[in-house]
């Protein structure tokens, strides 16, 4: 394989599939009016198909025009027809329902490959002919867990081209290109399990909200250019690949979540303990859930809209496993890690933890560029997965409800030895004195979010207000509400191996929601 470092062209001009397009120093006046049409080039092991085409007339795959009306329509009404499609849960069971989560992601990964394409047209990013994926690079490997920071390349400041969003008349996706973000994301949502809180509808949650923080880190201060945009957000709002990762990891971070902490999968050891060594379980499972997928011949469309060579797949990779794990906060020992990487980041001075010549020395401008880069991705996946408690009460109290009756059910199935009825409201206040408010700083300390990292702070501070006045009684009542829902849950038999097929073997036999032994 080629080395990394070949895989960038700098030429002026590079044709892709006899598309030529030209570099800003090449390029015509007219071209600005009227772009023409871009292409990304799809691996040799398969064969290379325009995935972007210009608007407003899009080709069919026939090579016939088809109304705009019906571009977004027709992938997802082919897609509908998929088997998958049924098994997707959602709190209200209705297709309607249904397509509105699937749409709002399919728009909100779109928006993000067409600034990943955007920028390769302007950049000329090399299209490797001979890129095949070596057996590493197909694999998942937790190995190493997460890196301290994944690098982003210097690439992001030179130019001064928008790396914003591209006007949607300019250009657009393909007729097959949006099938296939269709068909994987409604693969996605099919694998989420009907649970009361980590189902598709919080994953859906969570993509929203991370394209918000997104969207103001990318959005320029009053007379700043796109250059000092990228410089105080640490090169953030010029890498849409890493934008596009932060996105996609909130879709998936809690693929195939069996509604129960990772305490407790190792407590029963559970095969899926054992396989991710106790640590991580769950979400191990879903990077590798999503990664085999995505990594499926039918995909090879949607992989060559993410990554065109080898170091674009690594970063992706490595950038999903650092943004996926950081929602593991119940881990103690990359939480502590996570502390220090923040404090030698953003406060290496103040930071008693660190000696003089790590605080001081261990990174260049480059490299701790790409740390700072590194931890606020983190961050946003963070906060995004915890965003109702950064919202507006209705929002928080919605989901919390859920969470309650979610550790409630894995309760009464003996799947949990706490009662969480017990010590619910307590655990509220100590959720939001020990990690929301110190994680709504951090958004703030950081400096990229503007006025949102405020807004964030002052509804997790309200929310902590109202809920020391109100939590009791909102505890009682959600007690009360899960209480009847369980009386009125019809009895059905359903028998499991638990442990899952090791270990002593019994069998848990569920009636309704009471579960024994035998």
């Amino acid at each position: 394989m080629q080395s990394s470092s070949s895989y960038f062209n700098t030429s002026n001009q590079c044709s892709y599939n006899n598309i030529s397009i030209s570099s800003k120093a090449n390029r015509p006046a007219s071209a600005k009016a009227n772009r023409i049409t871009y292409c990304l080039q799809q691996p040799r092991i398969q064969k290379p198909s325009t995935h972007f085409l210009t608007t407003p007339q899009k080709m069919n795959e026939t090579g016939n025009t088809f109304d705009k009306t019906n571009a977004l329509t027709t992938p997802l009404d082919r897609t509908l027809r998929r088997p998958s499609w049924t098994s997707i849960s959602t709190e209200v069971d209705n297709l309607v329902a249904k397509k509105k989560l699937i749409q709002s992601n399919v728009s909100i990964l779109e928006s993000f490959l067409l600034k990943i394409a955007y920028k390769r047209s302007i950049h000329s990013t090399a299209f490797d002919d001979q890129f095949i994926p070596s057996l590493d690079d197909l694999r998942i490997s937790f190995s190493e867990d997460t890196s301290e920071k994944v690098m982003f390349p210097n690439v992001t400041y030179c130019g001064d081209d928008n790396y914003g969003m591209p006007r949607s008349e300019n250009l657009a996706m393909s007729d097959k290109a949006q099938t296939a973000l269709y068909e994987y994301v409604t693969k996605i949502a099919s694998m989420y399990r009907d649970i009361p809180f980590h189902n598709f509808e919080h994953a859906s949650h969570v993509t929203m909200s991370a394209n918000k923080l997104l969207n103001r880190i990318c959005t320029p201060y009053e007379d700043e250019d796109e250059e000092d945009t990228a410089a105080r957000t640490f090169g953030i709002s010029a890498d849409p690949l890493a934008q596009f990762v932060a996105v996609f990891s909130a879709l998936v971070h809690d693929v195939d979540h069996r509604g129960v902490p990772n305490a407790q999968l190792v407590a029963e050891r559970s095969m899926l303990a054992i396989q991710f060594n106790n640590r991580n379980v769950a979400e191990k499972r879903s990077i590798t859930l999503a990664w085999n997928v995505l990594m499926r011949d039918r995909f090879r469309e949607l992989q060559s809209l993410i990554f065109v060579n080898a170091y674009e797949m690594r970063r992706f990779k490595q950038l999903l496993v650092n943004t996926v794990l950081a929602t593991d906060i119940s881990d103690k020992e990359r939480s502590a890690i996570g502390k220090l990487r923040w404090q030698e980041a953003f406060h290496p001075s103040q930071s008693s933890l660190l000696d003089e010549e790590s605080s001081n020395s261990r990174f260049d401008d480059a490299s701790l560029r790409s740390l700072k880069a590194t931890l606020v991705l983190e961050r946003i996946m963070q906060a995004s997965d915890v965003a109702h408690t950064m919202q507006h009460w209705k929002a928080f109290t919605k989901w919390n409800k859920r969470l309650y009756r979610e550790l409630s059910k894995g309760y009464r199935e003996g799947r949990g030895s706490l009662d969480p009825r017990e010590g619910w409201c307590d655990g509220e206040i100590g959720f939001f004195d020990f990690y929301i408010i110190p994680l709504a700083k951090k958004l703030k300390e950081c400096g990229v979010f503007g006025s949102a990292a405020s807004e964030y702070l002052d509804h997790a501070l309200e929310n902590r207000r109202r809920w020391q006045e109100e939590g009791k009684e909102t505890v009682k009542l959600m007690a009360m509400e899960n209480d009847v829902l369980a009386a009125k849950y019809v009895p059905r038999r359903n028998t499991y191996l638990h442990p899952e097929g090791i270990g002593n073997g019994h069998k848990v036999h569920t009636v309704g929601w009471m579960a024994f032994e035998t």
